[in-house]
């Protein structure tokens, strides 16, 4: 099954849980600061996400939504 993540670039704080946690390496950081001066993360759409969830878990701003194909 092919997922996507949808990430609030201007709530999120670029912790980076959410990279630790991918099994799929399918989060990255952004090279853009938000509004709020932070580096957030940003989905990588060539890569393998399966929609498994656990980066929008871990994310302690709840700031990804997680979407299955």
């Amino acid at each position: 099954m092919k997922g996507y993540i949808e990430i609030d670039q201007e709530l999120c704080k670029g912790c980076q849980i959410c990279m630790a946690f991918c099994p799929k390496d399918s989060i990255s950081p952004s090279d853009k600061l938000n509004a709020n001066g932070y580096l957030p993360v940003r989905f990588n759409s060539d890569g393998d996400c399966t929609g498994c969830a656990t980066c929008a878990v871990v994310c302690p701003d709840v700031v990804i939504e997680v979407y299955r194909e």
